[in-house]
Parts: C-alpha cells; sequence; structure tokens
C-alpha cells in the first residue's frame, strides 16, 4: 500500500527517545579513545541524518541514507557501542527497560506517497563487539499484518516511541509502541509484543491481544493498531499508574466506520491490561465519557513520549482556574468611611 510521509509528524516522531545508560556509564564502559571516534562518527551522521529526512531531492535522501547506514555500522562497530547515546541523530533510539537491547528506527521517504521505513537491534556483548540485527520491512507488501508472528527479515515497520516490559513465567515480554505516516488520508498507531527465541532471534507478535472477556469475544491478534484521521490526535501507551495501555476509542465523522481516514476520539478510552502473558481487551475504561480536551487523569497529560504535553498542560490549568473561580461565593462591595 502506498504512503505517504508529513514532515511535520515524522520530525516530532523521530525526536522522540529514552535512555537507561545515561552519558556517565558511557564514560565508565567506553575507552576514551573509543569515545572521541564515536564523537566525531556522531558529527557526520547528525548531517547525514538530517539529509536523509529533510532534503528536498529525492535522490539526495536515497544517497544519504546509503551514506548513513555505512557510517553508522562502522561506528557501532566500536568496543561497547551499546552505551553510547547517539542523542543527536534524527532517527527514533530505544533501550529496552533492562537494557537487554536497543532498537534503532526510521523513515525514508521516496516521494509524496511512498516511504520505506528501516530499523535494527542492538544488543549487548560481554568483549563489547557489535551484535545487530538489521529489521526489513515488508509491511507494504503484506495484505494482512494480523495475521502472524514474524521475524526481523519480515518486520512490520513503524518508528518506536515507547518499550514497556512485562514477564510471565520467568519470561520477559517487550510491548512496543509504534507510529506509522500510513497513507495521504490517515495515520496508523501500532502495538506489539516482542520477544526473543532460544538462539537469541527477535520474534514480532502472537497471540498476545485477547478479546476472550468482550461482550462479543474475537478472535486473539497478534498485534494491534489503530488507523484514524491524518489530523486527528490519538493516545495509544502505557500508563504506569493504572497498569494499563490506554487507547482512544475511535468513532467515524461522516458516519462510515469502514472509512479508517474518518475516524476520530470520541472521547471514551479502551484499555488493555496484562494477565498471564496476554494483554487482556477492556472495551470501556471509564464509565462516564470524557468532555473533550478533558484527560482522565493527570498522567494523561503527557505525549506519546512520556513527556510533559504542554499545551494540554496549559488548558487544564486554565480550565481548573476557571471552575475555581465559578464555585468561589460572589465577594461583598465594601462600603468606604467617612473621613
Amino acid at each position: 500500500m502506498k504512503k505517504r510521509i508529513v514532515n511535520y509528524l515524522y520530525t516530532s516522531v523521530l525526536l522522540i527517545s529514552f535512555f537507561v545508560a545515561p552519558a556517565a556509564m558511557a564514560q565508565q564502559r567506553i575507552a576514551a579513545a573509543d569515545l572521541t571516534v564515536l564523537e566525531k562518527k556522531q558529527d557526520s551522521l547528525q548531517q547525514l541524518s538530517a539529509r536523509m529526512v529533510f532534503d528536498s531531492i529525492s535522490g539526495d535522501r536515497f544517497r544519504a541514507d546509503s551514506q548513513f547506514v555505512r557510517t553508522f555500522v562502522r561506528a557501532l562497530v566500536t568496543k561497547n557501542s551499546f552505551y553510547f547515546p547517539f542523542d543527536s541523530l534524527n532517527i527514533s533510539r530505544l533501550y529496552a527497560p533492562d537494557s537487554a537491547f536497543r532498537i534503532f528506527t526510521w523513515q525514508m521517504k521516496k516521494d509524496d506517497y511512498v516511504y520505506l521505513q528501516k530499523g535494527a537491534i542492538q544488543l549487548p556483548t560481554r568483549d563489547g563487539s557489535l551484535k545487530l540485527i538489521p529489521l526489513h520491512d515488508v509491511s507494504m507488501f503484506t495484505r494482512n499484518p494480523m495475521d502472524s508472528a514474524r521475524t526481523a527479515r519480515n518486520w512490520i515497520g513503524a518508528i518506536y516511541y515507547r518499550i514497556v516490559l512485562k514477564e510471565f513465567n520467568g519470561k520477559k515480554y517487550y510491548t512496543l509502541f509504534g507510529f506509522d505516516d500510513f497513507t495521504v488520508n490517515s495515520n496508523k498507531k501500532w502495538m506489539e509484543v516482542l520477544t526473543f527465541n532460544d538462539n537469541g532471534e527477535p520474534i514480532f507478535g502472537g497471540n498476545y491481544f485477547s478479546y476472550k472477556n468482550d461482550s462479543v469475544p474475537r478472535p486473539t491478534q497478534k498485534r494491534f493498531s489503530i488507523e484514524y484521521k491524518k489530523e486527528a490526535r490519538t493516545f495509544l501507551n502505557y500508563d504506569p499508574e493504572m497498569d494499563v495501555i490506554l487507547v482512544d476509542h475511535l468513532v467515524s465523522e461522516s458516519d462510515e466506520p469502514e472509512k479508517k481516514w474518518t475516524l476520530v476520539p470520541d472521547g471514551d478510552y479502551e484499555a488493555f491490561k496484562w494477565q498471564n502473558g496476554q494483554w487482556m481487551h477492556i472495551n470501556k475504561l471509564f464509565d462516564q465519557r470524557l468532555k473533550d480536551g478533558e484527560f482522565p487523569k493527570e498522567a494523561l497529560l503527557l505525549d506519546d513520549a512520556g513527556k510533559a504535553n504542554e499545551k494540554a498542560l496549559e488548558e487544564a490549568s486554565r480550565r481548573n482556574i476557571q471552575r475555581a473561580e465559578q464555585k468561589q461565593p460572589p465577594k461583598t462591595p465594601v462600603k468606604k468611611k467617612d473621613n
């Protein structure tokens, strides 16, 4: 399926990153000479990543991407590069919560309708050598991306903005949240579980999204996604205080739910709760529908990166002040005393 890039959305997603390996750890793990090499490589990579994203000429973007990949691999070969954050690059960089791996994702614009998504998983090694697993996006050639678990060779591409770690029976499950600038009129957000098999190979997806507790049960899904109107703002993220994944409930603006580009949030929230190695679907999390612009709790005043949404905070603060003023009794005029 053809896809389209919207630069401002792409840029906002690429700048999202979380790190559990701070600069202090990088300095402790990486030798001074190697750290100097990585910093110099990062300067070159920063320029190349900017060109492959923002250059107006398609051929120049592809050349920059090709140079970026080669230069990036040469940088990662540096001993203990796993602990170097590469925090100035125009790509998504996420460490797993337990530092078991980190994942890089980005996208390459071909034209106004088509883009390619790329990625790689880096794993730490005892001797500091490079262990890198490239990810090959086949979503453009996949009719039903929900049908099966997948490997690095047939990955459903997305730009990841969060990783949540859960465990069951001694095994670790990493839930990935990603953005997909899907078509000319719609975006997608993806959620799927990443595990590693006995050979250390990544497996994307599986029977992890269950709907058996719904009033009308549906088959278990291998992965989860929402597709919605290009201009709409949607929420798909994990809330640590409630220990659930919150998902905007979507409705069609034109009463045509089959047309995904008409879907927008209606103020309700669905959810997923981790139980016995699966994310169990909750059809409606809150009993009372929220008005436009309201949030079920303060923790939702965050963007998909988990960072403070300044505009939302400002609006919420303004509404709270207005409500407080409305509740105050009117002040009694004070009569002036005669001189």
